[in-house]
């Protein structure tokens, strides 16, 4: 109701205002648009229906820096499908997956079982473009529910292969 009200306000002014400042209006209303909760052009909307925030993320470049100085607590997990782990995965990671699936999901927390709450947990998978990931959001979120505090999501937006292979990140072929 209140959206319709501003838009039939906006469409007044639009109509009684002299030409020289209906510049200046609609760029008022494109801005906001920008900031309107739940408008396409807002990326903050797209980015609460994850479950991780970003803080839990971190980006390849700089994964592939702290494996340089790697943490022996440090979990590499890939919840992707076993196809694409066999053909390339970050050195280290495991395979528990896939992440869409019960029986992926019930591998996954299994494994995760074993290990202490604040476990230093990375998860991947680079499947496809990452807003399509069908592994990525239900892995994160059981691990997440499990109490895992040390959890984070390495964001590979293309995919594995684009994001990190072609980028010359380390790789292990193989099961």
């Amino acid at each position: 109701m209140l959206r319709l009200l501003s838009i039939t306000f906006m469409i007044f002014l639009m109509r009684n205002l002299c030409l020289a400042a209906r510049p200046l209006l609609l760029f008022t209303l494109f801005v906001a648009c920008l900031l309107t909760p739940g408008s396409p052009f807002n990326e903050e909307v797209r980015a609460e229906s994850d479950p991780w925030s970003p803080s839990q993320t971190i980006a390849p470049a700089d994964f592939a820096k702290e494996l340089q100085n790697r943490d022996a607590s440090l979990k590499i997990v890939y919840v992707g499908v076993r196809t694409l782990y066999s053909g390339a995965h970050i050195p280290s990671s495991v395979f528990h997956g896939p992440g869409s699936t019960e029986q992926g999901l019930s591998d996954l927390k299994k494994f995760a079982s074993a290990l202490p709450k604040d476990a230093n947990i990375v998860i991947y998978c680079g499947c496809c473009p990452l807003e399509r990931c069908p592994n990525l959001r239900p892995a994160f979120s059981a691990l997440k529910e499990m109490g895992f505090t040390r959890l984070r999501i390495l964001i590979l937006p293309t995919s594995f292969a684009a994001d990190w292979v072609e980028k010359g990140y380390p790789i292990e072929k193989g099961l």
